[in-house]
């Protein structure tokens, strides 16, 4: 049983290793412009940093107690929220394309709604699997609340594919700790006017969707982000044009290292590159459910290592989705493998962090398969005069 279990962490962490190497290779292939210069090298070598860094919070995560999660759960969303809070604020939160989504210390560059993946789940996990304490309509309201104040504020950056993101993360939280389905049903229909109002204040959402639609049934009018995605896909065939050696990123393709890099792989690496990360991803799922496994179901540790495994591998089925021209632009990162340090860290920390939940616990030996223990517990025992 040992064994298995070892055998489960060992390939569960050498498939995030694997889509971390293939990342490593694509940033900095993906970099290079029409005209290549030292911008290749820049953009590795702060990727290769952001990633070592990522490493080290990922295995400092990964040592830590259980129960150090669900007893910092709520502190560790404050500093979140005030994050949140801050970055809206003029002269604090820096402004890119229109976007007020990032702090900026030096050269790097934080973006707090990354962390909100991570910190509201743990939180929503808290609350639900407090001791000695039963679901209340007051505790279900407040949940609520919580959600829809994290995705408000994420929205109003304005970030509209992390605030949705972010909102499915927490409903997955929810229904794996056992939420009414009733309550789902009531949020849905509480959520139809909030996104009408959404679309009427925010036009260019409305084409962006528009666009999508036209993309199937007349792929000539596709929007220029597709129409470049769709195409630099089909450029690689089977095997694709070898690494490093695709045209479709030299200007062509828009966010050709951050959200299109899976387009990137196919033109590249063909459709062996991205089939090869689409069954890493699904080894890393599968080894993952293998490690929640080990500690007992419906508890705090089972139900938050669920949520964080299914908000990486949802995570990258979007990405591709998007890429692939499945469902309309987010704006949504390819976890472990997209250039960007807030991903990354945010990413091998929510790794860590099933590591630390699903730490098997020590084994409890049991007298019939050792008969010397039966034999001293046995000695230890008063007998009765």
């Amino acid at each position: 049983m040992q064994r298995d279990d070892d055998l489960s962490v060992q390939l569960f962490l050498t498939c995030t290793g694997l889509l971390l190497v293939i990342g490593t290779f694509m940033v900095y292939s993906s970099s290079i412009t029409a005209h290549p210069s030292e911008v290749e090298q820049i953009y590795l070598s702060k990727h290769l940093a952001f990633a070592w860094a990522a490493i080290v919070i990922g295995l400092i995560a990964s040592s830590l107690p259980s129960w150090f999660w669900k007893y910092s759960a709520p502190v560790l969303y404050l500093l979140t929220l005030a994050m949140l809070v801050a970055v809206l604020f003029p002269g604090v939160g820096r402004t890119v394309n229109g976007a007020q989504r990032w702090f900026r210390i030096g050269s790097i560059s934080i973006q707090p709604s990354e962390t909100a993946k991570i910190t509201l789940p743990l939180l929503i996990c808290a609350v639900r699997f407090q001791s000695n304490t039963k679901p209340t309509l007051k505790t279900a309201t407040m949940l609520l609340g919580i959600i829809i104040l994290t995705v408000v504020l994420i929205a109003s950056e304005p970030d509209l594919g992390t605030a949705v993101f972010v909102g499915m993360t927490a409903m997955v939280a929810l229904f794996l700790s056992g939420w009414p389905l009733r309550n789902f049903f009531m949020c849905g229909v509480l959520a139809v006017p909030a996104v009408a109002t959404l679309f009427v204040l925010r036009p260019y959402q409305l084409a962006r969707i528009q666009g999508f639609v036209n993309t199937w049934q007349d792929p000539e009018t596709a929007p220029y982000q597709i129409h470049q995605s769709l195409t630099t896909m089909g450029v690689g065939g089977l095997i694709g044009t070898g690494l490093g050696r695709g045209w479709q990123k030299l200007s062509f393709l828009p966010e050709a290292n951050t959200d299109f890099i899976f387009a990137v792989i196919g033109e590249e690496l063909g459709l062996v590159g991205t089939l090869g990360v689409v069954f890493l991803w699904i080894g890393l799922y599968w080894t993952g459910r293998k490690l929640i496994a080990r500690v007992p179901r419906n508890s705090f540790e089972s139900v938050a290592a669920a949520t964080l495994l299914t908000q990486l591998v949802l995570q990258a089925a979007i990405n591709v989705a998007v890429v692939t021209a499945m469902v309309p632009p987010k704006g949504i990162s390819h976890p472990l493998i997209s250039y960007g340090g807030s991903n990354l860290v945010v990413s091998l920390t929510a790794v860590g962090i099933i590591l630390s939940l699903t730490r098997a616990p020590e084994t409890i030996v049991n007298s019939e398969t050792d008969p010397a223990l039966d034999t001293s517990l046995h000695d230890q025992i008063p007998t009765a005069e």
